[in-house]
């Protein structure tokens, strides 16, 4: 048994995160850490030292609380200047590296960074690096921050979660128990290193496990599959399942030595649930967070993964369900999803107004998600409360409209969206991906006669060739808002 419960423990030496990781590769600096594809690997050893010597060069230019501003491509030096502002005590502020110069301007007036890192700054840090000793790990108490990460910014400029060493190794350590960790653990990471997915639920959990990754810079099917049969172990987001079910040749050789696919950021459809478990013989474990708290729920290691759910809240962690007024619905009940427990953050950098209104008077954190609790308490997510559909004064969940739409023969997916509408205030319309030429409305419509009430039908069924996606593979259905808005508009009032 690898025991991450008493790593967690040697935190009261000093409540820094880098501590929690670097205990997982103490006893085995020599092993591969990073194993790069047409690249050098990368053993514990040279992580370890590279990154406290980069924390004695970034502590020439920054104090301990500093924000430091980073959009890198994914490298080993990256996962280094992750580990260095950790052990530099050091605020680390990751962003997207599509972001352009004028979105960038608006994370520098908000962060207020003392440094900024691109690309050709990681590479000089990397050559000063070589002049320097090992820092000493800074002393950090349990709420300091260690990183702020920026919101998508869908309802509004971008929101910046703060979140601290205990957010972060709370969860790191749960997740590493209930995902069962083992010592021959592999990795297959091909997710980007600037959102919570891939930095600190895959990162932090391989680190403190000591496990070899197959660090991929990003999803390439022929790599995937190459590295496939060679690893254990795999984190990503839908699309990363549905590319490799559209290659012919992916199947159960290929995952002979996995043990578990983890799936997150976006909505698991139950058709590639089903579908993946037939072409694999693998049941994905589908789990839910967010940003601002980590991971929240996940299904089951062993027992039970039902498709559509997200599973039980983590040990440790709180979730429940309430009305708009604050009140706690009973089992069944759609309603706003709310969390507390040690991963939840510290609250949105310089926003306290928001900071506020996100937290119910007992520290629950509103999350924004709707949601309902089985009996058993697995809980199920219908939607963000910004894409319910209010559709001639009656409440429509995208989600139940999707999972009917994806389950329907042609359809490849869904997003059910509300635009406009002159007589029902909003109306369902659906945008459909479908795997032929020409989409047959009157059927769509027709299969839906005896799934959904009459309320809940869409009133347009568009075609498109691809749903527009961010980086992590979520459907933007604002984007989708927006195109649409209009679609109604030439109908008379009723």
């Amino acid at each position: 048994m690898f025991p991450d419960m008493l790593k967690c423990r040697a935190m009261s030496d000093s409540d820094n995160l880098f501590f929690t990781l670097a205990a997982g590769f103490a006893d085995q600096p020599e092993r591969c850490c990073l194993a790069c594809p047409g690249g050098a690997d990368w053993s514990f050893s040279e992580l370890d030292t590279l990154s406290g010597r980069m924390a004695s060069a970034l502590l020439e230019q920054a104090a301990p609380g500093d924000r430091v501003l980073v959009q890198i491509q994914k490298s080993p030096e990256a996962v280094a200047l992750y580990l260095a502002c950790l052990r530099a005590g050091l605020v680390l502020v990751p962003l997207n590296t599509a972001y352009t110069a004028s979105e960038l301007a608006y994370f520098r007036e908000d962060a207020q960074p003392a440094l900024e890192i691109d690309d050709a700054g990681l590479r000089q840090l990397c050559l000063d690096a070589c002049h320097y000793e090992t820092a000493p790990t800074a002393a950090v108490a349990p709420a300091d921050i260690a990183a702020i990460v920026y919101t998508s910014g869908t309802t509004g400029k971008p929101k910046g979660a703060m979140l601290s060493h205990t957010n972060l190794a709370s969860n790191a350590c749960t997740l590493h128990r209930e995902w069962g960790f083992r010592r021959d653990d592999v990795l297959l990471h091909a997710l980007p290193i600037f959102h919570v997915h891939g930095l600190f639920v895959a990162l932090n959990t391989a680190l403190m496990n000591g496990s070899r990754i197959v660090f991929l810079e990003s999803f390439d099917l022929q790599q995937v599959l190459q590295a496939l049969p060679h690893c254990t172990l795999m984190m990503g987001v839908p699309t990363f399942y549905s590319r490799l079910l559209d290659c012919d040749s992916f199947g159960a050789a290929h995952c002979e030595n996995m043990r578990l696919f983890i799936s997150g950021s976006a909505p698991l459809t139950e058709k590639l649930f089903h579908a993946f478990e037939a072409r694999s013989g693998h049941r994905i474990l589908e789990r839910y967070g967010m940003s601002e708290t980590g991971m929240i729920t996940s299904n089951p290691l062993q027992g039970e993964r039902v498709a559509g759910s997200v599973g039980f809240a983590l040990p440790g962690i709180s979730v429940r369900v309430c009305g708009h007024d604050g009140s706690t619905l009973p089992a069944g009940q759609t309603g706003m999803v709310e969390v507390s427990g040690p991963n939840v953050f510290c609250g949105y950098w310089r926003n306290p107004e928001k900071t506020r209104s996100e937290f119910r008077e007992d520290g629950y954190f509103v999350t924004g998600d709707l949601g309902k609790l089985d009996t058993d308490g697995r809980l199920t997510l219908v939607g963000r409360e910004k894409d319910l559909i209010i559709s001639g004064g009656l409440n429509v969940y995208p989600s139940e409209v999707e999972q009917c739409l994806d389950s329907l023969p042609g359809v490849d997916e869904s997003a059910v969206i509300g635009v406009p509408h002159p007589d029902l205030g909003e109306a369902v319309v659906a945008v459909l991906v479908t795997d032929s030429g020409e989409m047959d409305t009157a059927s769509l419509k027709s299969a839906l006669l005896d799934r959904l009430a009459g309320f809940k039908h869409p009133k347009a069924f568009i075609q498109q060739a691809a749903l527009p996606r961010n980086t992590m593979g979520k459907v933007q259905k604002q984007t989708l808002r927006e195109r649409y808005r209009d679609w109604f508009s030439t109908l008379p009032a009723a």
